[in-house]
């Protein structure tokens, strides 16, 4: 196996070759400008197949498909354990290509797992989508502001028919009359763009057969289903749950030291994405099943409705893990690792219903 290590950036990448016949290292600056030509050179002139190590890292999209139409593999590390590898305090671009080049050679190489082309247009789909949701979301907001301001309170109702034609005759000065027609007809149009991106989502959620089966918990649809198996990937790649909470950033951050221990608010160092879907399909999920519905009612009465989102989507989170790795469907009892006695997606009734210890003489 030959290895090329290379520090990756927008403009230019600087790599790394070992030449085996004289042991001499090779550095060198290629630059990505006048379509890549420089670089495609490059590699088109290399004997055999070769693999390129590059630190994980935006805008490769490009130069992973060049690799593969020459021939050559791409191999994408964890930045963060790359870095800690090296002890010295100096810090370059041939330094680092050099770092990855040795990493390689030593296997020792923290590769991290890069999901298919095919995936990752069905991310775009997912992500364009959620971006165009979240546009809606803000001119909604503004609308209801509008519609606050002249004493219509309608909440959810004033999305409907008669509802938005109320909102359409209000009486409103120049300006404000400007503002709210420019606003139902920006709702008009992303709506529009919106719609068909719904269908495709649900068609390609029908297609996967590990999203169908993700769909039977209560909560999660088409969207949550498919950017969990795409946010997932191959489930062996996470150990346990707890490895997969972490990677969405649901996991409580911790400052603890000694005897103390102190827990904070979820890290959020992970993918916002998928965390911020199962947040708000948490207070769904909660209607549809008892026990999440018994969480969120403990947690919204002793602390905070957002809390208590926030404890339903870990714990639905956990779920669909398990739904995953044991490749069974709600509502079949899926079982914690470690923890057998606790079942993750349904808790026995009788369990729940007894009194306390202090009445059971």
């Amino acid at each position: 196996m030959k290895y090329i290590g290379c520090d990756f950036h927008p403009s230019f990448q600087v790599i790394a070759q070992l030449d085996k016949e004289t042991g001499e290292l090779v550095r060198r600056r290629l630059e990505h400008g006048e379509g890549q030509g420089e670089v495609q050179r490059f590699y088109q002139a290399l004997p055999g197949s070769w693999v390129v190590g590059v630190e994980a890292t935006g805008s490769t999209y490009w130069f992973e498909r060049l690799l593969k139409e020459l021939g050559h593999e791409m191999w994408m590390g964890d930045a963060g354990k790359i870095r800690v590898q090296d002890g010295r305090k100096q810090k370059h671009d041939k330094r680092d290509a050099r770092l990855i080049l040795r990493l390689l050679l030593e296997e020792r190489f923290p590769r991290i797992w890069i999901p298919s082309v095919a995936e990752r247009d069905l991310r775009q789909l997912l992500l364009h989508r959620w971006h165009l949701v979240r546009m809606r979301a803000r001119i909604k907001n503004q609308l209801q502001h509008i519609a606050l301001n002249q004493g219509v309170q309608k909440r959810s109702k004033l999305w409907s028919k008669a509802g938005l034609e109320q909102l359409r005759k209000l009486e409103l000065e120049p300006w404000g009359r400007q503002r709210r027609d420019e606003l139902l007809e920006m709702l008009e149009q992303i709506t529009a763009r919106i719609e068909p991106l719904d269908l495709a989502v649900e068609h390609a959620a029908a297609d996967q057969p590990r999203a169908s089966r993700l769909q039977t918990h209560p909560g999660v649809g088409s969207v949550i289903a498919l950017a969990t198996v795409l946010t997932l990937g191959e489930v062996g790649r996470f150990p346990d749950s707890r490895s997969w909470v972490s990677y969405l950033g649901l996991n409580p951050s911790e400052n603890s030291s000694g005897q103390k221990r102190w827990l904070g608010a979820i890290s959020k160092q992970g993918n916002p994405f998928l965390r911020h879907l199962l947040v708000e399909g948490a207070t769904s999920a909660a209607r549809g099943d008892k026990d999440l519905g018994r969480v969120y009612a403990r947690l919204k009465a002793r602390k905070h409705h957002g809390v208590a989102k926030v404890a339903v989507a870990r714990k639905l989170a956990v779920r669909l893990y398990w739904m995953e790795r044991t490749e069974k469907s709600y509502p079949e009892v899926v079982r914690m690792q470690g923890s057998l006695s606790h079942p993750v997606t349904r808790v026995r009734v009788e369990t729940l219903n007894r009194p306390p210890a202090s009445h059971q003489r």
